[in-house]
Parts: C-alpha cells; sequence; structure tokens
C-alpha cells in the first residue's frame, strides 16, 4: 500500500494524523446517500467490499467515561464485552451530541483515527484475520484503508472480542 502524499492543510483529521504518523493509506470517496440508515453498510456496498472488513466507530460511555469501539459493520457491539474489555463495570451508547462534541466528528463520518482528544479504543479481535481493514476517514462517504496493525498503531487501541452476531470469518489467503 504506498504512502499517500496529500498536501498539508487538506484532508480530514483522520487523514492529516495519518499523514503526520507516516501510515500508509488508502483514500475511498462514494457518494452518500442521505437517506441512509445504516453508514457502515453504505460504505461497504458503495465500495464493494465485504462488510467483514469495513468497520464501524462506536463512542461507548463505560461507566460514564466515553471510549471508541470499532467493529465490523454487519456486527452489534456487546456492552457487556466492551466493559470487560476495559476493565469497566456497565457500558452504553453514548448520546449523539456527545460522540459529536468528544470526537470531533458528525454522525456518520466518526473516524476512530484524528479524534479532538485520543479517547480509549478497543477493535474486535476479527481485524486480526484481515488483510486490509477500512474504516471512516471523517466524513460521511469517505473511508480509509490501512492495514490492521497501523488502525491499531493510529488509535493506540487495543484489541478484544466485542461484536457479536459476526459473519463468518474470512476464507484464508493462498
Amino acid at each position: 500500500m504506498a504512502k499517500n502524499k496529500a498536501p498539508r492543510g487538506k484532508g480530514t483529521p483522520a487523514t492529516l494524523a495519518l499523514l503526520d504518523a507516516g501510515i500508509a493509506f488508502t483514500m475511498h470517496n462514494y457518494e452518500h446517500n442521505p437517506a441512509s440508515t445504516s453508514y457502515g453498510i453504505e460504505a461497504a456496498d458503495a465500495l464493494g467490499l465485504k462488510t467483514s472488513e469495513v468497520f464501524k466507530t462506536l463512542i461507548v460511555m463505560v461507566d460514564a467515561q466515553p471510549h471508541v469501539a470499532v467493529l465490523p459493520v454487519d456486527c452489534s457491539l456487546s456492552m457487556k464485552m466492551i466493559a470487560k474489555a476495559v476493565g469497566g463495570k456497565h457500558a452504553e451508547m453514548a448520546p449523539a451530541d456527545v460522540a459529536q462534541r468528544v470526537t470531533g466528528y458528525v454522525l456518520g463520518g466518526i473516524s476512530p483515527i484524528g479524534q479532538r482528544s485520543q479517547l480509549p479504543t478497543v477493535v474486535d479481535s476479527s481485524v486480526l484475520g484481515l488483510e486490509h481493514v477500512y474504516v471512516s476517514g471523517g466524513a460521511r462517504g469517505f473511508d480509509v484503508g490501512l492495514i490492521p496493525e497501523d488502525l491499531l498503531k493510529a488509535t493506540s487501541g487495543t484489541v478484544a472480542q466485542i461484536a457479536v452476531g459476526q459473519a463468518s470469518p474470512p476464507a484464508p489467503t493462498t
């Protein structure tokens, strides 16, 4: 994956953070449909990607503190699993206004990378079986692709099983 040479001052906080960290990534734009109710599924469909390799970013409150959960778009987040993964007792989805305020992004464009302040981040363990993962690039209709290790580096993330209802893992490559 070639490193992008985007000019400074252009791009989203996510792409600028990736450039600053020297992390290689690819950029993927698509036409966002304002009527869409599932941003992640819309991204996978529009980009022709498997739902198991496109990850959504959810902001959760664990013991009243914001955390980031990153998981495949076709899965649901287990509140018990995310709480356990960060050593907490109770987890719930953050209200939309809180999610937008703490990340600096709008709903449907919340990236796990380049947030207003670095929140504790947990990435679902299914990421370890992938060659590339795609996450929001910081705007609706824009994803970035990178290798799983670089996603973890860019987010200072940890890995744990936090997703339920997961589709079967990707087939091994030969």
